[in-house]
């Protein structure tokens, strides 16, 4: 818009006694909001509605007795002069036309979204800034009170340092939602952008609140978008999506919305700090913190956009004002950054269809409204991790960790397997001589690389399901999301942590929120030479430092065997080279007693009527810590139920690390209350068996299995040296 500066003609100066001549575009809809409020502020003197344009008339007594009535803004404006203001809340795509059509007679108010389109965007603000006209955008939760609080937190340092922002949006909206209009649901009708989906219209606040208070105003204000959309009603637009956003600054945003919800639920946004966290329920002005000076809560008040914007013009347009008007609390141009995410889901592939099986139905005809099954859990996942739906895996996500782009494992039954390929499998490097034709697979080889940095990212396994398919791993947890299902990680090499979230330092004597996040990178991956074509992998990995540097270089190699109909057998061998002098560790041996976790973990998934036990030992408390040749898991999956039977790594008699209780995780634990430390050059190994069975085994069954014929290790015949072996 045009510089405060600038003279204003006479015909527009205002006394601060006038009322403002104002115009109401759009009566329906958010338009009766507008209208109760400008009712209030008639009977205050504040301003005066002179006129209403819209195709479908108020409702009789709606309106003051001298507003008068049009059905189009073209002929409002021709009948009306001497507008000050005219408010726009019309669908999205009519956004643009009004607004260009009103802003050489008037300031504007124009509903959120401004427009539909990045093009019409700057369209917009060409405009304004010829017609020397002020635009405030109807985001009406940053007029809260609460966002003065919110920088006013952040700069005390009262939940440490802000590491991301995330927004939840969890409403209901029926079928009736969508046949309230033409344009509802719509991402363009006829030909002209409509992009009416949960996070452009409904929780576009959401989105909107959540750049406000990064401080992610205009469109130079962001460095990334990514977008992951779905869709459970029958409608174009998205219904169900996560929007991630990276500012400049390098700050991660992610929102998580939908309108698929089992109950609506007011949407917040969550400031996740180093020390704590702030959580603000924008619709209800109401803020809580839980940072380093305990827990509190508030409710603030909030600035009126309508008056926030008189008062502008008042004083802009005032004989004896100085150049310096009240400034608009949501003025167009910061609403750049917000325009920016628009533009990323208008233009990103249209949103996809959720499968009928992962979508129940409440309630009957239009009032139906569609429940994606496990939806909250989801939000919580992607608001925790950073993470989109396909990067969680979800079912009915697209590219899901079944994506067979993905390197996988699978097993075949010996008893049914082709003797054409009993010679060890192919070893000309040409197709499948050894592929395991008609196999079940067992388990797909994550490579980490979406990964948020905080949590460390690294390759992992995972699903890893039973032969009856029960998924029996997980990653990106909402209560730990830096587990990432089966894998090998360490918190404390040379001071980094490889294995995400806050780090144990013996100098604090706790743990804190450090900016050591290094990050494991998958040089290769290959079948393992002379084995089946899909049974096995070898990946040659590097730790890396922050600053890129290489700490450790790691041989992995991992093989999946069919056992007999209900048991499958896991073999991971790990070999470890210090590129430079390293100190391997974690927090057990850096001073936290009883948390010597680090080294081959495995998350499960949350499951009920969970047993843990040893040859000796029954129960967290009593296998947390111990020492055995085995240790197993038994527990009823959401799947179904099914069992582990870990077995220790022959080079050392590394203790269990056990989780149950808390959440449900097994470790073998390399660094228990002492580092490993390595020269360079030098090389640690340590090599696991893992049999997963469907159904519940009794220890006798997990003993036998634990007893059976030895592994071996993972790595296929006829390599010079055996992976198990110091070197």
């Amino acid at each position: 818009m045009g510089t405060l500066s600038e003279p204003v003609p006479e015909e527009r100066k205002l006394t601060t006694m006038s009322a403002a001549r104002v115009a109401l575009v759009g009566v329906h809809g958010f338009g009766t909001h507008h209208l109760r409020n400008l009712e209030r502020l008639q009977a205050s003197g504040a301003v005066t509605l002179v006129a209403v344009a819209d195709p479908n008339p108020p409702a009789p007594g709606a309106l003051p007795p001298e507003t008068a009535v049009f059905g189009t803004l073209d002929e409002l404006l021709a009948a009306t002069p001497a507008l000050d203001l005219v408010i726009v809340a019309t669908p999205i795509q009519t956004h643009a036309p009004l607004a260009l059509t009103a802003l050489p007679r008037a300031d504007l108010y124009l509903e959120k979204p401004p427009v539909a389109s990045l093009a019409d965007f700057n369209r917009l603000q060409e405009a304004a800034a010829e017609a020397g006209r002020s635009v405030q955008i109807g985001f009406q939760s940053l007029g809260s009170h609460a966002l003065r609080a919110i920088e006013d937190l952040l700069a005390a340092g009262e939940i440490g340092t802000l590491l991301g922002i995330s927004a939840t949006g969890r409403w209901v909206r029926d079928r009736a939602y969508y046949k309230r209009s033409r344009w509802a649901g719509k991402r363009s009708l006829n030909g002209v952008d409509v992009v009416d989906g949960v996070a452009t219209n409904p929780l576009a606040h959401a989105i909107a609140t959540a750049l406000g208070i990064a401080g992610a105003r205009t469109l130079d204000d962001l460095e990334s978008v990514d977008t992951d959309l779905y869709r459970a009603n029958d409608i174009e637009s998205d219904d169900t999506s996560v929007i991630r956003v990276r500012t400049t600054s390098g700050l991660p945003i992610t929102c998580a919305l939908t309108l698929c919800a089992t109950e609506s639920v007011e949407p917040y946004i969550t400031l996740q700090g180093s020390e704590g966290t702030a959580v603000f329920h924008y619709t209800e002005d109401r803020l809580s913190i839980r940072g380093t000076d305990g827990e509190r809560s508030q409710v603030f008040g909030r600035d009126d956009l309508t008056e926030n914007l008189l008062e502008h013009l008042r004083q802009r347009h005032s004989p004896d004002s100085s150049s310096h008007a009240a400034p608009l609390i949501s003025p167009l141009a910061d609403s750049g950054a917000f325009m920016s995410v628009l533009e990323a889901i208008r233009t990103a592939d249209a949103p996809a269809l959720i499968p009928a099986q992962y979508i129940n139905w409440t309630g009957d005809g239009d009032s139906a409204h569609a429940v994606i099954t496990g939806i909250e859990d989801a939000l919580e996942r992607a608001t925790a991790a950073h993470a989109t739906f396909s990067e969680l895996g979800l079912p009915w996500a697209r590219s899901t960790a079944d994506n067979p782009e993905k390197p996988s494992l699978a097993v075949q039954d010996p008893a049914v397997q082709d003797p054409a390929v009993q010679d060890g499998g192919r070893h000309d490097g040409g197709p499948a001589a050894g592929a395991l034709s008609g196999a079940t697979t067992v388990a797909t080889l994550q490579d980490g690389t979406a990964i948020a940095a905080r949590l460390s990212p690294r390759p992992y396994l995972h699903p890893v399901r039973t032969l009856g398919g029960v998924t029996v791993t997980d990653h990106l947890p909402s209560d730990h999301s830096w587990h990432l299902g089966a894998g090998v990680a360490l918190q404390d090499v040379n001071g980094i942590n490889f294995w995400g979230g806050k780090t144990y330092t013996r100098t604090a004597g706790r743990y804190e929120e450090l900016p050591d996040h290094g990050r494991i990178v998958q040089l290769s991956a290959a079948p393992v030479p002379g084995s089946l074509d899909g049974n096995s992998v070898q990946q040659e990995l590097s730790w890396q430092a922050p600053d890129g540097s290489e700490l450790l270089r790691e041989r992995r190699s991992i093989r999946s065997t069919q056992v007999d109909a209900r048991t499958w057998r896991l073999d991971l061998a790990t070999e470890l080279t210090a590129v430079v002098d390293a100190s391997l560790g974690g927090p057990g041996s850096n001073g936290a007693a009883g948390s010597g976790y680090g080294g081959f973990f495995w998350r499960l998934p949350a499951c009920s009527a969970a047993e843990v036990f040893t040859a000796a030992e029954h129960g967290e408390t009593d296998v947390h810590g111990s020492v055995s040749p085995w240790l197993a898991w038994t527990a009823d999956f959401p799947e179904g139920p099914a069992s582990l039977v870990f077995a220790a790594p022959a080079e050392a008699p590394d203790p269990w690390f056990v989780r149950l209780s808390g959440y449900p995780g097994v470790g073998s634990a390399f660094a228990w209350n002492r580092p490993v430390d390595l020269a360079a050059g030098d090389a640690v190994s340590r090599s696991f068996t893992v049999w997963i069975a469907d159904g519940m085994l009794s220890p006798e069954e997990a003993a036998a299995l634990a007893a059976g014929p030895a592994a071996g290790p993972a790595a296929g015949p006829g390599e010079a040296a055996s992976l198990s072996e110091d070197r």
